[in-house]
């Protein structure tokens, strides 16, 4: 799916770059022809201005009175030797009457787009100057490349976003159907160990191994539970944390070494009401504490800080152990992604969607050190 999602990324890619290239190319051509055309057109402008300046009072200036008149969209100024403003046309009046220096920052600006015309009186040999701007369609045209490679990246990002939701959304139901049918295998062996174990418990030469087979089955039943709540919506029920916190911990340090020592701070807090669903919660609990004795190496100390405001409550889960290299921290939620020689790399990335999604908070590492151990972070929002 990756490679596939790759190869589309690819073509998407080569796509906008032709796109885009085709379009530069071809508006750099379009803005050329263009321009040499407006040139043309202030040259045929500023010669019949100076006919009809110089033209007899006889002659028949009707064609470059029309020439001068078409003129409506090239602005043009024109100088004499002195740099001295002698003409201008096809400028903002308003600004020229409201402004002394608008001409002259034009007449700048001009000098710097194009080469200006001159024209040489043949009677008394001054040249005059005639510099000229960018018409508006001019403009548009170098310009559209611009708003089109806007368009087209944003079409890309867009369906980049799109392609990767979809691509999100086949992987969470992959994990939620991989879950669920999970939670149904498990459901019948599960079903058939109870009632074994309840036999047992009849016969007393057997009562005490049937206590710690339900034990056992219990715990089989648990995880049936988590397994088949994901991919649903789990209802929240107000739990005191403290209590739930306290539960998991209690459960994990009859099953470590006994060199791990477990430090919980509530900080004088009694109790924290708090909206979760309790098995799925415990779930996460469990698998921070997996990890964190996983990179102790049976040794050290897990701390688990709890830390409330008004509104939320902090959640930090602290260990000991070996930490996380910093390439490797924003990997640690993906699917699959494990430093060990067991497991799937599934717990951070079902715990991560257990509280963003279900209980609407965050998980993320906190701080990770090489060698001197790793925090985690929960965030929930505290029962309203």
């Amino acid at each position: 799916m990756f490679h596939r999602f790759l190869n589309w990324r690819t073509v998407f890619s080569v796509i906008a770059i032709a796109i885009v290239s085709g379009t530069i190319f071809y508006s750099q051509y379009l803005a050329n022809k263009i321009a040499a055309d407006e040139r043309q057109k202030v040259e045929t402008w500023v010669e019949a201005e100076r006919f009809l300046i110089n033209s007899p009072s006889d002659a028949d200036t009707r064609l470059v009175s029309t020439i001068i008149i078409n003129n409506r969209d090239i602005p043009i100024i024109g100088v004499n030797e002195d740099e001295e403003i002698i003409a201008y046309i096809n400028l903002d009046s308003a600004k020229i009457r409201k402004d002394s220096s608008y001409l002259a920052q034009k007449l700048r600006q001009f000098k710097n787009l194009h080469e200006p015309i001159v024209y040489t009186d043949p009677l008394n040999n001054k040249s005059d100057l005639y510099y000229y701007g960018s018409s508006a369609l001019l403009q548009e045209v170098k310009y559209y490349p611009l708003v089109q490679l806007l368009i087209v990246a944003l079409f890309i990002v867009f369906a980049l976003y799109t392609i990767a939701i979809r691509n999100r959304s086949v992987q969470n139901q992959l994990w939620a159907g991989m879950a669920k049918e999970t939670a149904h295998q498990l459901g019948t062996p599960v079903t058939s160990l109870q009632g074994w174990v309840a036999m047992l418990k009849e016969d007393p030469y057997t009562e005490k191994t049937a206590a710690e087979l339900a034990k056992d089955v219990d715990r089989l039943q648990l995880v049936s539970d988590r397994f088949s709540k994901i991919g649903s919506t789990p209802k929240l029920e107000e739990k005191d944390l403290l209590v739930q916190i306290n539960n998991m911990v209690d459960y994990m340090r009859h099953r470590s070494p006994e060199k791990v020592q477990f430090i919980i701070h509530a900080y004088d807090a009694l109790t924290i009401p708090i909206k979760i669903s309790a098995p799925l919660f415990d779930w996460v609990i469990e698998n921070l504490l997996k990890n964190a004795l996983d990179a102790m190496g049976g040794k050290g100390t897990i701390t688990i800080d709890i830390v409330q405001s008004d509104q939320q409550v902090f959640i930090d889960v602290t260990d000991t152990g070996k930490g996380i290299h910093h390439a490797n921290i924003n990997d640690v939620f993906k699917p699959g992604f494990t430093t060990k020689k067991r497991g799937w790399g599934l717990g951070l990335t079902l715990s991560r969607r257990i509280i963003q999604q279900y209980h609407k908070g965050q998980l993320f590492v906190k701080s990770s050190e090489p060698g001197k151990g790793t925090t985690f972070r929960i965030i929930l929002q505290k029962a309203g």
